[in-house]
């Protein structure tokens, strides 16, 4: 089953003193573009966390934020009393105020306030890995169900495909018979006497120019190729475009050699088709 690149997931954790919330987004990319925010605190484990998402989310856009917020009483930051009191004695030979105004003052300004660097807690980082895996489970499970409706959509389209193909076929005898029609009105035209077995031979020559035999057996393969590869384990959105460019080939190749106006309009609809498929494809995992 495909998946697409398109997904959502997100846990909340609580701890003691802390509410971690994980959230990952993830839209359509050639490759594997991931743009994590890691609080400072944590920044150390951040290529465990970057190998986590890549090796389950393979390809794809992707947005990682992990947002920590302390609800305890403990905190890391804590005034300098010492720079704040010489902030303080400085202000005073500058401003008289009382020392309320001073203090306010004194607090504005730089290296008042100094955060202890926090060790990380390896058994709390077990838990907020867990909570990452279940965010990746869900975005996963959000791929998965996105990638079930894409698949409706292709076997639809490629259904579609496989309708006006079998009219482009009903259309060919007449057309053929068309193109001979219009040959021999013109040769009649000319109004010189031709040699029978000559023009029998030129007419075939060029009809065979215009067959396209070739292009409807090898776009009836393309398209149940597409169909085995959608079903396959191993069916990924690269493989799905490089078909696609087969069977847009195929499809271009009925249309240049149609010269007749009905086969054209169908060749347009399935190009028509065909694009929508495309589209869809580039957000195939």
């Amino acid at each position: 089953m495909i998946q697409s690149m398109t997904g959502y997931g997100k846990t909340v954790l609580q701890l003691p003193s802390k509410k971690v919330t994980v959230e990952i987004k993830s839209l359509n990319s050639k490759n594997l573009d991931l743009n994590a925010r890691v609080p400072s605190a944590y920044r150390e484990k951040e290529l465990t966390i970057r190998n986590l998402l890549a090796k389950s989310l393979k390809r794809g856009k992707v947005d990682f934020s992990l947002y920590v917020e302390v609800t305890g009483e403990a905190t890391n930051t804590q005034v300098n009393a010492t720079i704040v009191k010489q902030y303080m004695e400085q202000l005073k030979h500058v401003v008289p105020a009382e020392d309320i105004d001073l203090l306010k003052m004194a607090l504005r300004l730089p290296d008042t306030l100094k955060t202890e660097r926090e060790e990380v807690n390896e058994d709390e980082f077990a838990q907020i890995i867990n909570a990452v895996e279940q965010a990746l489970k869900e975005i996963n499970k959000y791929r998965s169900d996105e990638g079930a409706a894409l698949e409706k959509d292709f076997k639809a389209r490629i259904t579609n495909i496989k309708s006006l193909l079998e009219e482009v076929i009903k259309i060919d005898p007449e057309r053929i018979a068309n193109v001979k029609e219009r040959l021999q009105k013109a040769v009649a035209e000319i109004k010189e006497k031709v040699d029978e077995n000559r023009f029998e031979q030129e007419l075939m020559y060029y009809l065979e120019k215009y067959d396209i035999t070739e292009e409807k057996v090898r776009l009836t393969n393309h398209l149940d190729y597409f169909l085995k590869a959608l079903s396959s384990d191993d069916s990924n959105g690269k493989k799905l475009g490089f078909i696609t460019q087969e069977i847009g080939r195929e499809i271009n190749t009925i249309g240049s050699k149609a010269n007749y106006a009905s086969m054209q309009q169908v060749v347009v609809q399935m190009k028509d088709e065909l694009e929508k498929i495309k589209e869809q494809a580039l957000n195939v995992l």
